[in-house]
């Protein structure tokens, strides 16, 4: 790498705000020969573009001998990160590649086919005259060739070992926050009948309750759930080497049983891992598992602080690394969380110039929304939403519901009220489709979005306000959040609720000249404030002192709907009110995240967990869907 052209790579024609003094502290932190570089930047700030410069100073083919590494990689866990950069022109040098499942098959007859169950990988020794042409083929080549390479952090994970993509000189990851938890959700195993082919062939023990085996005569009343777990994970990998054995000797296979023998090749290699990671009493994992409905029922084993899949995924793939996000809170947690020193680690922060007037938090704070406090605040915050849309009638909002089941009783009420004409929500099937759809809108309609805090650019007229309906902390009723809070890891707990926080109120101010406003329903918004005070960036502490409790219109559906050419009363176009999909209604819901709010006596009251919505598919919003098959 060379730091000294880090400013001429910047892509931009111009600078704007704190970029060229940022690209200034880049080089220097880089030529004072730090390996890794933390860039702390505030959302709307053009992080994209300082990756860019970062990535473009890597060491060229020309100037490198034959072992040493060249290019960099840019990787975002984020794919609509990954759809912006590929659609930016000032990154059209940035060659993106994506995951097979992405792209369709070209042969006649299979055009409707995703290339991870085309017959290339459907028959054993397909000789596939025309992979030249192949989307995915063609793109992996292009992009193992560029001088930058971009993809979802997930694939990059994936792809670690790989002999296409080698280690490089530079790896740049955008959106970094989140990279400890990233790892340790790719490091996790699920094990239910959905994810394990051969569920019927294998009985599954209850392997988190200790009283259901003392005394007994399994041999497993002496040991912990973690280890029953990996009597079972031995066993169960039998299974599944036998199954897969008698896949490949079929030699020739329908879709459904190369799909089959992938998740089979995949399941023996991750429980492989945890096999290998737990007998190894040096590896500083630790492992936690998950099993509510006891025997027979699925098992989910996760990882702590999974430092050595860090650093066979990410450290081992570069020579210089440059971690960039708006939220890095902490610099020393944020290290420790993904196996680095922080004392060999440079920081970068990079000035808000984004005016605070532009940018303000407003408190209409109606109450906790704990899940013992819900059904009294949440009608509070309904009534509150549609005061809202009559004090902006005019202009796009958004309502960060939090969880599903908050963004169907809310959507529900403001239907009741008469204005589901403005109202645009989503499921999990239609998310992006809907949000494509909302910001497409001419109307001012009001979305009520589920999980859309991050990587959401929402600039100008997209959306000029938005609510906070709920203060996002983490589910204390996962197992690795139960764990970390048992170790009375509370400042982290509160600070990666901050982050979320900070990363919603990103998403409406996009420039210095933009503007758009805040609304916090939630009282426990305001608990954690002060609970975090420590980790709050100075110009996000500037926004809560500025904090003040507006005048709002009275209740009136009329003037809600002022903006749109709509009376109150129940709606009908398709996508808006009643006529959005609700597939997360029956019986596939599945309690898989939630909150709650630490009380004063350091206990944690709330959700647990009865907030998300499941899907046919329960892999489907998984952060590997877009790599499986590879």
């Amino acid at each position: 790498m060379d730091p000294d052209r880090i400013p001429a790579e910047f892509p931009a024609p111009s600078f704007r705000g704190a970029q060229e003094r940022a690209l200034s502290d880049l080089r220097e932190a880089f030529a004072d020969g730090n390996r890794v570089v933390l860039v702390r930047a505030p959302t709307g700030s053009g992080k994209s573009l300082l990756a860019r410069a970062v990535a473009g100073a890597a060491r060229s083919v020309e100037a490198a001998s034959p072992s040493e590494a060249t290019g960099a990689y840019y990787t975002t866990p984020q794919v609509s990160q990954l759809d912006d950069v590929a659609e930016d022109d000032l990154l059209d040098d940035l060659h993106v590649i994506r995951g097979k499942s992405n792209y369709d098959c070209i042969l006649p007859g299979e055009e409707t086919t995703p290339v991870d169950r085309a017959p290339c990988a459907r028959r054993r020794g397909y000789d596939c005259s025309i992979e030249h042409r192949c989307p995915y083929y063609s793109d992996r080549a292009i992009a193992s060739n560029r001088p930058v390479a971009a993809m979802t952090l997930a694939y990059f994970m994936r792809t670690a070992g790989s002999d296409v993509f080698r280690k490089r000189d530079v790896v740049v990851v955008d959106e970094a926050h989140g990279l400890a938890e990233w790892a340790e959700m790719y490091a996790t195993i699920e094990l239910s009948p959905e994810t394990v082919p051969v569920w019927d062939e294998v009985g599954v023990p209850d392997v988190t309750d200790d009283e259901a085996h003392a005394g007994g005569g399994d041999g497993d009343g002496d040991v912990g759930p973690v280890e029953r777990t990996a009597r079972f994970a031995k066993a169960l990998l039998g299974v599944c080497s036998t199954a897969k054995d008698d896949l490949l000797a079929k030699g020739d296979l329908e879709p459904a049983e190369a799909a089959r023998r992938d998740r089979l090749q995949e399941l023996i290699s991750e429980l492989k891992w945890f096999l290998e990671d737990y007998r190894d009493a040096e590896s500083a994992t630790a492992w936690v598992v998950d099993q509510p409905d006891g025997e027979g029922g699925a098992v989910t084993i996760k990882p702590l602080d999974p430092e050595k899949y860090l650093k066979h995924t990410v450290w081992d793939r570069g020579n210089r690394f440059a971690l960039l996000s708006a939220t890095i809170l902490s610099k020393e947690s944020f290290c420790r969380g993904v196996g680095l020193d922080p004392e060999a680690v440079a920081l970068v922060d990079v000035e808000h110039t984004f005016p605070v007037e532009h940018r303000p938090l407003y408190d209409v704070t109606r109450g906790k929304m704990t899940y013992d406090r819900r059904d009294e605040t949440l009608p509070k915050v309904a009534r509150l939403c549609l005061r809202l849309m009559a004090r902006h009638p005019g202009e796009k909002g958004l309502i960060h519901a939090h969880s599903y089941a908050i963004a169907d009783r809310l959507t529900e009420r403001l239907e009741r009220f008469g204005v589901g004409a403005r109202v645009r929500s989503h499921d999990s099937d239609d998310r992006d489709a809907q949000l494509e759809a909302w910001k497409a809108a001419a109307d001012p309609e009001v979305f009520v979005s589920v999980k859309m805090e991050e990587a959401l650019d929402l600039h100008g007229d997209l959306c000029r306000w938005q609510v906070l309906c709920k203060a996002p902390y983490l589910n204390t009723g996962d197992s690795r959040v139960a764990a970390r809070l048992e170790d009375g890891q509370w400042p982290w707990y509160h600070r990666a609720a901050l982050r979320t926080v900070i990363q919603a109120c990103g998403r409406v101010v996009r420039a210095p000249d933009d503007r758009g406003a805040t609304y916090l329903a939630d009282s426990s918004l305001l608990d954690l404030f002060d609970r975090a005070e420590a980790d709050t960036p100075p110009w996000f502490r500037d926004q809560i002192d500025r904090m003040c409790t507006p005048d709002l219109p009275e209740f009136d559906p009329a003037a809600a709907l002022a903006g749109v050419n709509a009376e109150p009363g129940p709606s009908s176009g398709a996508g808006h009110g009643i006529g959005r999909g609700r597939a997360g209604n029956g019986p596939n819901r599945s309690p898989a995240s939630g909150s709650s709010t630490p009380s004063s006596d350091g206990s944690a009251t709330g959700d647990a967990g009865d907030d998300a919505r499941g899907d046919d598919d329960p892999m489907a919003d998984h952060p590997l869907s877009d790599v499986w098959g590879e």
